[in-house]
């Protein structure tokens, strides 16, 4: 191979570097997106659950009115409801924070 013919090469390990950093802040920033909390209701706030970035339930409240013997059912789809809102917006706040420093490339796993 001729003289040179590794031109481009010098060029890599700074990429490298530069991958390597944001993969770093990525890091740093989704364990921060981990311990931030998201809060939904449904049934007029009947029922309140707040999710973390990591999708986990931490937290349900349920008003006393909403609790009643003869209609477990509506308890139950109030508290699907609410959940699954929770996580919706904790998902939406994952993205969205990451995006920011990913700049929306388009990123396996995010």
């Amino acid at each position: 191979m001729a003289k040179g013919g590794f031109k481009g090469m010098g060029n890599m390990g700074g990429m490298m570097k530069q991958v390597q950093q944001m993969q770093k802040k990525m890091e740093k920033m989704q364990a921060e997106l981990d311990e931030k909390e998201v809060e939904a209701s449904a049934g007029g706030g009947a029922v309140t659950v707040k999710v973390n970035g990591k999708k986990e339930l931490l937290e349900v409240h349920l008003d006393e009115a909403v609790v009643d013997p003869d209609d477990i059912e509506m308890l139950q789809d109030l508290i699907i409801a609410a959940t699954n809102e929770a996580i919706r917006k904790a998902e939406e706040m994952v993205s969205s924070e990451m995006g920011k420093l990913t700049g929306g490339m388009n990123l396996p796993g995010m």
